[in-house]
C-alpha cells in the first residue's frame, strides 16, 4: 500500500500527526548532513497536490485534422510526415522495420515532430525529425539511441553552457597541468596519470558533436588505466615517490593566487552562464518536500518525474538552499540548485585543503585545493548544478576523518545514502585502523543508515524507496555505457561482480595504510562500480577525482619545501613522521 493510499482524508497529505513526523525526521537529516547547518521546517502547505505542475510550450499537440493546415501553420500533418519521411537516415531505418508507420506532432510554435514506430507491441519509437513549418525543412533527424535521449544529441549547452566552449575547457587543462610537468623529466608517470585524467575532454567533445559511437567506448580504457594505477599505489607500501619533493613549476604561494582567481571565475560563470539539469532540479523539488513534510518517493512532478532516484540525503543536503531561496514550484533558474552546488564545490575544495594539510603540510592543501578548482570536469559538474559534487564531498570527508572510526563510518553512511554506489566503500573504511575500531566504525555507519531509513519510511514508505530507486536504476536502459549502447549483458554482469569481489577484497589484502593509500583504493573502488553501471556520464568522474590526486600528489615530500630557500632546507632536520627530501628536485 502506498502513502497516497493511506491518507486518511482524499486529497490532504495525511495528519497533522503524520506531517509533523515527516518534518522532525526530515530536519535530523539535514542537521546530520550538514554538521550544525541548520535546516529549517518548512510552513504547512495547502491542502491539495503538493507540487505546483508548469504548462510545457513546446508538449507534443496531436493536429486536428492530417489533411489541413492548423491555425497558424502553413504545413498539414500530411504534408511534414512526407518532408520527414524523405530523409535519408530515415528511409535506411524503415527499410531495417518493415511495416513501420508514423505519427504527427505540432511542438511549440513553427514546428513540427514526427515520429516513425515499429509494429511491435507496445510500437517501439525508431525515428524521430523535426520539420520547421515556415521553411519546409527538416531541422534534425535521428534514429537509434538519440531518438529516445535527447541528451545524447549534443545540443549546444545542454550540460553547462559555456564551459563547453573551447575557450574555457582548453585553458583550464592547461592550467590543471602546468604546475606539475617536469621537462626534465618528460617520462615520469605523474605525466601520464594526469593527461589520462584530462583526455576524458577527448571523449566529451565527441560527444557534444552527438558522436557516442565514439565518445562512449573512449572513455572506457581511461576508466581502467586509473583503475589499475589506484590500484597499484594503494597496494604497494614501498613507494619511490614518497623519498621525492613534489615537482611544482611555480611556488605554492602562486598557486595560492591562482586559486582565490579560480573561484572567483567559477561562481561567477554558475551564476552568469550555466544551467541546472534534472539532478538539480529534483534536489530543490526534494528539499521543497522534506521541509513541508509531504512525501517524497513516487511523488514528484511530471516534468521530473524519475527525480526521486536517490537517497535521502541528497535531498536533504539541499534543505538550507531551498529554504533560504525559496521555489517557484517550475522548472525555472532554480537559484537554490545554484547555491547547493555551488557549496557541495567549495566543501570539496576545503576537505581537499584539510587532508593535504593533515598529509603533508598547508603547501600540498593548496595544491589539492588548486587542482580541483582548475580541473574542467569539476566545473563541469558545477555549472551543470548537480549533486555529484556532494558525493564528492562525503568521500572526500571520510578521508579526512580516517583516523576516526565513527567519523568514518558516518560519511561512508552518508555518501551512500545519497546516492548508493559508495556503500561499497564501508569493507575498505571499516578495516582502515585497528580491529577495534571496527565496532566504533559499524555503529556510526548502522545509526546514519538507521536514520535515513527512518525518513524513507516517513516519505513514502520503503516499497516505493525501492522501486523508485534502485528499482528504477537496475531497469532502465542506457546509450552512455558500452553495456546499454551494444548490448553486453553477459559481460556486464561479469564486471559488476569482479567490482563486488574488489570491494571486498581491498579491505581484507595487505595495503598501505595511510590517507594516501586509502584515497587509491577508494578510487579504485568507485571507479570499478563506474565501470559496470549501465548509466555512465561524465559528472561521475568527481566522485574519485578528489581521492585520485590525494593518491597522486599526496605521495611526495611537502611541496612547500620548494618556496624555503635552499640553505634554510638543508640546516632544517626532517620532521620524524615523513621521509627526508633529497638533495633534487624529484
Amino acid at each position: 500500500m502506498t502513502h497516497l493510499q493511506a491518507w486518511p482524508v482524499p486529497g490532504y497529505p495525511g495528519t497533522m500527526r503524520d506531517r509533523a513526523c515527516r518534518k522532525l525526521s526530515g530536519l535530523l537529516l539535514a542537521v546530520a548532513v550538514l554538521a550544525g547547518f541548520a535546516a529549517f521546517a518548512g510552513d504547512a502547505r495547502a491542502a491539495g497536490a503538493p507540487t505546483p505542475t508548469r504548462t510545457d510550450p513546446n508538449a507534443l499537440v496531436r493536429p486536428e485534422r492530417m489533411d489541413q493546415a492548423p491555425p497558424g501553420r502553413r504545413l498539414t500533418g500530411n504534408q511534414a510526415a512526407a518532408i520527414a519521411a524523405r530523409v535519408p537516415k530515415i528511409v535506411a531505418e524503415r527499410r531495417r522495420h518493415p511495416g513501420s508507420f508514423s505519427n504527427v506532432f505540432l511542438k511549440g510554435p513553427g514546428r513540427w515532430q514526427v515520429s516513425f514506430y515499429d509494429r511491435s507491441k507496445p510500437a517501439k519509437e525508431i525515428a524521430q525529425a523535426y520539420v520547421d513549418d515556415a521553411t519546409a525543412r527538416v531541422t534534425e533527424a535521428w534514429t537509434g539511441p538519440q531518438v529516445a535521449w535527447t541528451m545524447a544529441r549534443g545540443y549546444p549547452g545542454a550540460f553547462g553552457r559555456k564551459v563547453n566552449s573551447p575557450w574555457v575547457w582548453i585553458p583550464l587543462t592547461l592550467l590543471f597541468l602546468a604546475p606539475f610537468v617536469d621537462v626534465r623529466r618528460p617520462l615520469r608517470m605523474l605525466h601520464l596519470d594526469l593527461l589520462v585524467l584530462c583526455a576524458f575532454g577527448v571523449s566529451v567533445a565527441f560527444f557534444n558533436d552527438a558522436n557516442i559511437d565514439v565518445s562512449v567506448p573512449l572513455a572506457y580504457p581511461l576508466l581502467v588505466y586509473l583503475l589499475g594505477r589506484m590500484l597499484w599505489i594503494g597496494i604497494r607500501r614501498g613507494d619511490r615517490a614518497g623519498r621525492e619533493r613534489l615537482h611544482l613549476n611555480v611556488p605554492v604561494t602562486w598557486l595560492a593566487v591562482a586559486l582565490v582567481f579560480l573561484l572567483g571565475f567559477r561562481v561567477g560563470l554558475n551564476v552568469t552562464n550555466s544551467n541546472v539539469i534534472d539532478v538539480g532540479y529534483a534536489g530543490v523539488i526534494g528539499a521543497d518536500h522534506l521541509a513541508g513534510g509531504h512525501a517524497l518517493w513516487n511523488q514528484f512532478p511530471a516534468d521530473n518525474q524519475h527525480g526521486d532516484t536517490y537517497g535521502p540525503v541528497a535531498y536533504a543536503a539541499y534543505v538550507p538552499a531551498e529554504q533560504a531561496f525559496g521555489w517557484s514550484g517550475r522548472w525555472d533558474d532554480l537559484p537554490a540548485a545554484h547555491a547547493a552546488a555551488i557549496a557541495f564545490d567549495a566543501a570539496c575544495m576545503l576537505l581537499l585543503w584539510l587532508i593535504g594539510r593533515r598529509i603533508r603540510g598547508p603547501g600540498l592543501g593548496v595544491v589539492l585545493a588548486y587542482a580541483w578548482a582548475a580541473f574542467p570536469f569539476t566545473l563541469y559538474a558545477l555549472d551543470t548544478n548537480v549533486n555529484d559534487a556532494l558525493v564528492a564531498a562525503l568521500v572526500l570527508g571520510a578521508l579526512w576523518t580516517a583516523g576516526s572510526p565513527a567519523g568514518r563510518g558516518t560519511f561512508v553512511a552518508l555518501a551512500g545514502m545519497a546516492k548508493f554506489a559508495p556503500l561499497a566503500l564501508a569493507p575498505l573504511f571499516a578495516t582502515q585502523g585497528p580491529r577495534r575500531g571496527i565496532r566504533s566504525f559499524a555503529v556510526a555507519f548502522g545509526a546514519v543508515v538507521a536514520a535515513c531509513l527512518l525518513v524513507v519510511v516517513a516519505y513514502g514508505g520503503l516499497g516505493a524507496f525501492y522501486d523508485r530507486t534502485l528499482g528504477f536504476q537496475a531497469s532502465r536502459g542506457s546509450p552512455f555505457s558500452v553495456w546499454g549502447l551494444y548490448g553486453w549483458t553477459t559481460a556486464q554482469t561479469i564486471v559488476q561482480s569482479a567490482a563486488v569481489v574488489l570491494a571486498v577484497a581491498v579491505a581484507l589484502v595487505p595495503r598501505r595504510r595511510d590517507v594516501v593509500g586509502l584515497g587509491a583504493l577508494s578510487a579504485a573502488v568507485l571507479i570499478a562500480l563506474q565501470l559496470g553501471i549501465t548509466h555512465w556520464f561524465y559528472l561521475y568522474i568527481v566522485w574519485f577525482f578528489g581521492p585520485i590526486m590525494v593518491a597522486l600528489l599526496g605521495r611526495h615530500v611537502d611541496p612547500e619545501a620548494l618556496t624555503r630557500p635552499a640553505a634554510a632546507t638543508a640546516r632544517a632536520p626532517a620532521p620524524p613522521h615523513r621521509p627526508a627530501a633529497p638533495a633534487s628536485i624529484g
